[in-house]
């Protein structure tokens, strides 16, 4: 690796947004933003929360610089640079843009496409691990909203979890009678991460009918993939982890390996 490369990967948070708003030429929400600079590979030290890192640099950069940020607000979450404004917003100011196109923070907070019921240890406080690209790892197990349950032919069943944790909940289909239906399942959470890497305490739920419309409809998109939808539901801004295997299974792996080999050596001395 040059020392070009080196120098983009290590870019500060606030030189990487930059750059993607330089790139994408338009407004863009922090989620996205932070999306887009795991993508370019612009900073190797990211954290669990990469889109409230992102979030919070865009506002330092702005408290800090006033009218000479190079970044401006035209909705809630969405940033876009100050030297494009104009020919992106018609003129219109950063708060008739606000009020044209309120973009509100939606139910979902994270979710996890088609994760493997294999890549978890399904003991009695089930560790359900994901990450965003290189970021750091997060457990889910003590998630709380919709999951679903998928073999290999499609979806076989759909519940909830309020009353305890997803980890557990899924853990109990691994002995009731879905035990041998599914192999795979995907999940929606209410709680958000937080920048430590722990999911919130609490859900703030939004009772605004757009809100729940705009949730409901992502949830159905993204479960059920229909053709015809070319993106996500609007203003659908949850994020999205990647499932990572529990380390403890190549250590129970390792185990079962050792102690059929000792079987078999036994098997032979007699």
């Amino acid at each position: 690796m040059d020392e070009g490369n080196q120098e983009k990967q290590n870019l500060p948070w606030r030189d990487a947004i930059e750059a993607v708003l330089r790139e994408t030429g338009s407004a863009m929400h922090y989620t996205e933003i932070a999306e887009k600079i795991l993508e370019q590979g612009l900073r190797t030290d990211v954290g669990a929360t990469p889109a409230a890192s992102a979030n919070t640099a865009v506002n330092i950069e702005m408290k800090t610089n006033g009218d000479q940020s190079v970044f401006t607000r035209v909705g809630k979450g969405q940033y876009v640079l100050r030297e494009t404004e104009r020919a992106l917003t018609d003129g219109k100011s950063a708060q008739e843009m606000e009020e044209e196109r309120e973009s509100r923070e939606g139910i979902i907070q994270a979710f996890g496409m088609w994760w493997r019921r294999d890549m978890v240890i399904w003991d009695s406080s089930p560790k359900l691990l994901g990450q965003q690209q290189n970021a750091e790892v997060v457990d889910f197990g003590p998630q709380k909203g919709i999951y679903i349950l998928h073999d290999g032919r499609g979806t076989v069943y759909v519940g909830r979890t309020t009353d305890q944790p997803l980890g557990r909940r899924l853990g109990q289909h691994t002995t009731d009678r879905l035990n041998g239906r599914w192999d795979r399942f995907s999940w929606f959470g209410l709680l958000a991460v937080e920048e430590n890497g722990e999911l919130s305490s609490r859900v703030a739920l939004r009772t605004d009918e757009a809100v729940v419309i705009a949730a409901l409809e992502a949830l159905l998109i993204e479960a059920l993939e229909p053709p015809q939808n070319r993106k996500r539901g609007d203003d659908f801004r949850a994020v999205e982890y990647l499932q990572v295997a529990d380390p403890k299974l190549e250590e129970r792996q390792m185990v079962d390996l050792l102690g059929q080999v000792k079987d078999r050596w036994l098997k032979e001395l007699k």
